[in-house]
Parts: C-alpha cells; structure tokens; sequence
C-alpha cells in the first residue's frame, strides 16, 4: 500500500448492534484476496478522487472500489463518502457482469442509516 497521507481514510460501517460486516467478510477471505483488496482499498484512499479501473460511480453517492483476485475472481466493495471519510458498507465475490440489486441494497440500506 503507498505510504502517502490518505486524503479519504476508510472505516468500517457499524451495524446498529455493532456488528461490522466487511472487516467479517474479509476475515473469512483467503490472505491473498484480502491483500489484495486492502492494496485498493489504500490505493483509494490515497489518490482519492480515483476513477477506473480501480473506482467506479454507482450512482446515488455509492462507489466500489473494485478487485482482481486469485484464479480469475473478482470482488466489489461498495463504499460510500461520509464526514470526509470512505465507509466501507459491503464486500461481496462478484460472479455476473451486473451488480446484483441485492448487494446494491445492502449498501443503500446501510448508506441511509450513516447518513440519519
């Protein structure tokens, strides 16, 4: 990860019972993908604002920091900014071309609930 000053640090989003689902996700995730995914999650949080390949705009305020892994997989982390901070709401394997709608719901239920 380069070690500039992040212009937007990421945090975890905090269910309302504490829970913090993507540090979770990524805990059961091999160390290899997690890697990788931690080296983009930094690398936008340095070079913020950070277009594609790595950050695609998902409309309504939403992004994802997106991630090649092992054996041709690929991950999606859709964030979102908040108090000049990048919440990270949800991590998912992306197995279609399309985000499914259930991922990109997860992400705005969780987006609303930050920004009350």
């Amino acid at each position: 990860m380069p070690d500039e000053p992040k212009k937007l640090p990421a945090v975890f989003y905090r269910s309302p019972n504490g829970t913090e689902p993507v540090r979770e996700w990524l805990k059961n995730l091999r160390q290899d993908d997690r890697r990788s995914i931690g080296h983009d999650v930094g690398c936008a949080e340095v070079g913020w604002p950070v277009g594609m390949p790595l950050c695609r705009s998902l409309g309504g305020g939403l992004w994802e920091v997106r991630s090649n892994l092992v054996h041709g997989r690929i991950a999606r982390v859709i964030f979102c900014v908040h108090d000049g901070r990048m919440v990270l709401l949800h991590g998912f394997e992306k197995k279609t071309q399309k985000t499914p709608k259930p991922d990109l719901e997860t992400a705005r239920k969780r987006q609303r609930e930050i920004e009350q």
